[in-house]
Order: C-alpha cells, then sequence, then structure tokens
C-alpha cells in the first residue's frame, strides 16, 4: 500500500513549527497574517488556515483578536501535579503565594496574581458542597487571575465558609507564604483530604476574553474540593485553564493482594 502523503497544511504546520522551536521565531513574535503568507508563497488560504489552526491546538501560537497571530510566550506546557502540589514543601517553596506560583517558577518564568476578594452569595453547586446557604453573603470568595510573565494562564476562584473566613487572612490580598491553604491549617482547619473533579468544555464569553482565547477553544474546569479530617468541607476553587496550556499527572499507590 502506497504510504499516505503529507497534507500541505501539516506541511507548512511542521515547517512553522520548526522555527519556532529553533528560536527562529522568538516568543511573542508576530507571524504574517493569512492573507500575507497566501500572497509570499502561493500556498492556498485554507492550507495556511489550517496550519495556523493545528499549531494554535498545539500551543504554540495564539491569535488575538484584532491585532493578529503570535508565537506563543510558553512554549513549554504547565505541568500541575494534582499528587504533589499542595504539600506544605510545594506551596511555600521560595515564598510561594501557592503550588501555582512554584508550578510557574518551574518553568522560569515570573507568576503575577490579580485577586478580587467579597463576601458573595455562592454558586448554587459551591453552596451544596459547603453545605452553607444561599441567602445572603455565606461565604468569603477570593476571584483570581493567574499569569506566566504576561500570559493569563488560569482563573481560579476560591470559596471559604464565612463562620470560618470572615476577619481572617483569607480576606486579604496577600495570604503569605502558602496561600490560603497554609492559613487555613493556622486556623486549624487544615485540608487533610482533597477531590478534584474535571470537565473539558467550551468558555464562557468573559473566560475567553480574559485567558484571550477563541471562543471554540476548550478549557479544562478543575473542582477542588478541601477537607478536613472530620470530612467537613472548607474550601471549594473552581479553576479555568486553556487546554492547550497545561497537562495534569495523577499518582496514587494501589494495595496488592497477599
Amino acid at each position: 500500500m502506497a504510504e499516505a502523503k503529507t497534507p500541505k497544511w501539516r506541511q507548512l504546520a511542521n515547517s512553522l513549527a520548526a522555527e519556532i522551536k529553533s528560536g527562529e521565531r522568538a516568543p511573542g513574535s508576530q507571524l504574517p497574517q493569512i492573507r500575507d503568507l497566501v500572497e509570499s508563497t502561493g500556498w492556498a488560504y485554507d492550507t495556511v488556515r489550517n496550519a495556523y489552526r493545528a499549531l494554535e491546538d498545539e500551543g504554540l501560537i495564539v491569535s488575538r483578536k484584532g491585532q493578529g497571530t503570535y508565537v506563543a510566550d510558553i512554549l513549554t506546557k504547565i505541568h500541575r501535579d494534582a499528587t504533589s502540589r499542595y504539600s506544605k514543601v510545594a506551596r511555600e517553596a521560595a515564598g510561594s503565594r501557592g503550588a501555582f506560583d512554584t508550578e510557574i517558577r518551574n518553568l522560569g518564568m515570573a507568576p503575577k496574581t490579580v485577586s478580587k476578594i467579597d463576601r458573595v452569595q455562592p454558586p448554587e453547586k459551591v453552596a451544596k458542597l459547603l453545605n452553607v446557604t444561599r441567602r445572603g453573603l455565606s461565604t468569603v470568595m477570593r476571584e483570581r487571575t493567574m499569569y506566566a510573565d504576561n500570559t493569563v494562564v488560569q482563573i481560579a476562584t476560591s470559596y471559604f465558609p464565612g463562620d470560618l473566613a470572615f476577619g481572617t487572612a483569607l480576606e486579604q490580598q496577600d495570604t503569605g507564604p502558602g496561600g490560603s491553604i497554609s492559613r487555613l491549617a493556622e486556623l486549624g482547619h487544615a485540608q487533610t483530604s482533597m477531590t478534584e473533579l474535571l470537565e473539558v468544555r467550551m468558555p464562557e464569553k468573559a473566560e475567553a476574553v480574559i485567558l484571550s482565547i477563541p471562543a471554540d477553544r476548550a478549557v479544562v474546569e478543575i473542582t477542588h474540593i478541601g477537607r478536613t479530617a472530620e470530612g467537613r468541607a472548607v474550601e471549594v476553587c473552581l479553576h479555568v485553564v486553556p487546554a492547550n496550556l497545561w497537562e495534569f499527572s495523577y499518582s496514587w499507590s494501589v494495595e496488592q493482594p497477599n
């Protein structure tokens, strides 16, 4: 059987990917507009468009509405090891304000977080998980836009029961080394077990704007639930991340039969 020929769009994508990975096209540099590349190379419009789309899916380029297409600032996926990221060492390494800071520093990039803090009525699913009322302002919300260098890579919104969080460091802009999990532990509410639910979906309009991604670029929503030794849920955090920028790992031991 004859070997299938590599499609032209894939050939172009491979060529551009090689230029990006070699450093010939630097992170943050602008790529030619599709029509300009069509004129200069003679490639069909659909060929160039499909090549650009493939490179977006691979996380090598980003399209910014009204601005053009650029080489991604982050060419290595952010690794999120859910097994170890919540350890005290990982959360507090080099003064980190939580596991996210450590993950970004491990890539040689600078983490930054812009936070909005308020007392709110939580979404219905959060209220059920925290076992709090939806009448009145029953929770502290920490809504964070999180950067790696100048790129927004995550939206994370944490909710804490008001009876634990009101008037504490959880309502401060800077929660200190280790972040909110460390502050909860100091208040006597250490998270000793955690559950994470992952859902791949399309972004909401506001999420796409904040993350600077197309409306049809998939995101992963992680619902993190932290519980105390007594089984009480003391934090629910909704993480929203672009699917093409992150990878996730989970490890655990399996009891062997005798």
